[in-house]
């Protein structure tokens, strides 16, 4: 497969297809587990079922959130609609500790009043072929963010993530209750589910507020960022780099040290060139370069004026 960074668009594209096929397999999630679910009175099952049917509800906000998120700027939002993926994702965390609060008092009252688990057989297929569809998807969201940065798919791909263990635990948990008759280890196997959905909505939150308090990228991706820079000789020195992600889309804005004997013109090339080394790694970034007569430039005002970054050599 083709290893190259993606463009804003190419982007755009994928993450579209994929959001979609989650939308797809949570909706048949849903419709199966519920049928089963029906039959059986398997409370893991149950457990399963109410987290699938929340995992269709956020899907559906990540499905739209991802096509918002991928409108170029305009004139209310020159920054572009990036963040509407956060949002997203925190409307995932919101419903998956919802879901782990239903699932874990439906659990404990099992517990406390086991009760037989019928068509265990049934369950066990539905869990099963439920197993099996979750782990396709998650393939795809893996693949995709390897190629693209959205942290509503990675927020989706945590909440499968957890589904898939949840999925695992049902499943032996409702095998165990058949082998052994003893009803309460199903409830038990909907405590464990219960626990590892309260794990993943934390993660999730974590990640999107990552990006609504506009942190810092990987340092690996700065240390990348400031090597492309430095390549040319004439551009040696970078300082107050600041990177931020917002959806698809990244921010970078630094100030780079440059021969003051440089004509304005020889300069905007020098700049230029730069700008494309770090956009072909970066083929989805919005830069801006504010270049500095090395040895001559007057401390810069503004807002973080007080904040002095070391200047970095390559």
């Amino acid at each position: 497969m083709d290893a190259r960074p993606l463009t804003r668009l190419e982007s755009a594209a994928l993450t579209r297809r994929v959001t979609l096929l989650s939308v797809a397999t949570a909706t048949v999630l849903v419709a199966i587990k519920a049928l089963v679910w029906a039959g059986s009175g398997s409370v893991a099952l149950l457990a399963s079922m109410a987290d699938s049917g929340l995992d269709l509800i956020a899907s559906t906000a990540t499905f739209f959130a991802v096509r918002y998120a991928a409108a170029p700027p305009d004139a209310e939002h020159r920054y572009g609609h990036g963040k509407a993926e956060a949002f997203a994702s925190l409307i995932q965390a919101g419903l998956v500790f919802a879901s782990a609060a239903l699932v874990g008092q439906e659990a404990v009252r099992h517990i406390l009043q086991p009760q037989p688990v019928a068509h265990q057989g049934l369950a066990m297929i539905v869990m099963a072929v439920s197993t099996a569809l979750t782990a396709v998807l998650i393939a795809a969201q893996t693949w995709l963010l390897r190629r693209t940065a959205s942290v509503a798919v990675s927020a989706d791909r945590m909440h499968y993530a957890t589904d898939l263990a949840s999925n695992l635990i049902a499943l032996v948990g409702i095998g165990a209750a058949a082998v052994l008759g003893w009803g309460s280890l199903d409830a038990l196997a909907g405590l464990a589910i219960a626990a590892l959905l309260l794990w993943g909505a934390v993660a999730v939150f974590r990640e999107a507020s990552d990006q609504l308090m506009d942190h810092e990228l990987p340092q690996e991706a700065r240390e990348r960022i400031i090597a492309l820079m430095t390549q040319d000789p004439r551009l040696r020195d970078v300082h107050q780099l600041r990177t931020r992600a917002s959806g698809p889309i990244v921010h970078i804005q630094m100030h780079a040290n440059l021969d003051p004997e440089l004509t304005l013109e020889a300069a905007h090339k020098v700049v230029v060139a730069a700008e494309k080394r770090v956009l072909e790694a970066f083929p989805a970034a919005d830069i801006i370069i504010h270049p500095d007569p090395r040895g001559r430039a007057e401390p810069h005002g503004g807002a973080f004026a007080e904040i002095h970054e070391p200047v970095v050599h390559s």
